[in-house]
């Protein structure tokens, strides 16, 4: 079995808890989202891939930050794009 490790955990920053509750390029243009993701490299929050926006990866391919975490309650994971993996 090979086991691939995300070489990109050390780009991981620590944010302080926040409050957002709502992806803010959907409220901008008026749509609505499903679930929220925060990139670990600059705390943006934007929506996951089941919105239809898919704004948390539309971060990742114009800044190529690569990890992001679900700051949506009930969900707890962390996702490396570049990856493709759990961590």
């Amino acid at each position: 079995m090979i086991v691939k490790n995300c070489i990109h955990e050390n780009r991981i920053k620590k944010f302080p808890p926040h409050d957002i509750t709502v992806c803010e390029d959907c409220i901008k243009m008026g749509d609505s989202w499903v679930n929220l993701r925060q990139c670990l490299t600059c705390g943006h929050v934007g929506c996951c891939d089941d919105s239809k926006n898919k704004h948390a990866t539309k971060h990742y391919k114009k800044t190529g930050h690569p990890i992001m975490k679900s700051v949506s309650p009930g969900e707890e994971f962390t996702w490396c794009y570049v990856d493709k993996l759990y961590l």
